[in-house]
């Protein structure tokens, strides 16, 4: 299984503490050898780093841990291969144009016996992955050919995201950049960081951080993760078929798909 990191906050935020602790999974504390990728959202643009190697042994990854980036918005991904080669195209998180706006998504777990029908979007590498990003996509597409508002547009990704579910582990991240939308089918946690600010202690890495001296009182971020990264944190687990949306580091929606729809 891969890994997910997510951040969503209402001020521009560097994510190099969550990202470290991510990293050191990439093949030191964890099995996660086969490339990661993390993007950043900075307005309508998105700045994408990806790497077939293991994440703990990635200069391309100890260049974006030295780069304390700040966004509202980012997605990461560490990655165990187990449907595709390990290669750049199979490296998540995956981006597409829709609306006139960058989509990203980073999946974890694996489907089977899944073979969507063909559409406008098609995927680049053979992953299972890529494969639902792009189906998701085309379901968008075809319910709503102009754009609407996330609350519109939620039954479409929640419906499509609970029969994915029905082929196997379906655990993924998904944002436009202006939100973030989170769907679990078996394991991700979360954790909401507000006043007052407090140290925290990563756990795949001997790196403690008092947020209280980074962050100003108004300052929310919301860190998304696989599993808790912090030792020291309450990190609220969701449930299976729960989902959650995202934005400026508030939840705006959330529900639970029990089951995948007929």
């Amino acid at each position: 299984m891969c890994e997910l990191l997510g951040m969503s906050a209402n001020v521009p935020t560097d994510i190099v503490f969550s990202f470290t602790g991510l990293m050191q999974r990439g093949g030191r504390t964890g099995p996660h050898r086969d490339g990661w990728g993390i993007a950043f959202y900075e307005g309508r643009g998105l700045r994408l780093f990806q790497d077939p190697a293991a994440s703990s042994e990635s200069e391309v990854a100890r260049l974006v841990q030295r780069y304390p980036i700040k966004s509202q918005t980012v997605i990461g991904h560490i990655r165990q291969a187990n449907v595709g080669k390990v290669s750049l195209a199979n490296t998540h998180p995956f981006v597409r144009e829709l609306w006139g706006r960058n989509w990203c998504f980073a999946h974890n777990g694996q489907l089977a016996d899944f073979q969507p029908a063909p559409g406008f979007y098609r995927a680049v590498g053979d992953t299972d992955s890529e494969t639902a990003f792009c189906d998701l996509l085309n379901r968008v597409r075809l319910a709503f050919p102009e754009p609407v508002p996330v609350e519109q547009l939620l039954p479409v990704l929640v419906d499509s995201c609970a029969g994915y579910r029905g082929h196997g582990v379906f655990n993924c991240l998904l944002s436009d950049g202006d939100w973030l939308f989170s769907f679990c089918s078996s394991k991700l946690a979360c954790i909401t960081r507000r006043a007052p600010f407090g140290a925290a202690q990563l756990k795949d890495a001997e790196l403690t951080v008092d947020f209280h001296a980074e962050t100003t009182p108004t300052d929310v971020v919301t860190v998304l993760a696989t599993e808790a990264l912090t030792a020291n944190e309450p990190w609220t687990l969701y449930q299976p078929g729960e989902w959650r949306l995202w934005r400026g580091g508030e939840c705006l929606a959330e529900g639970r798909a029990t089951r995948a729809p007929a």
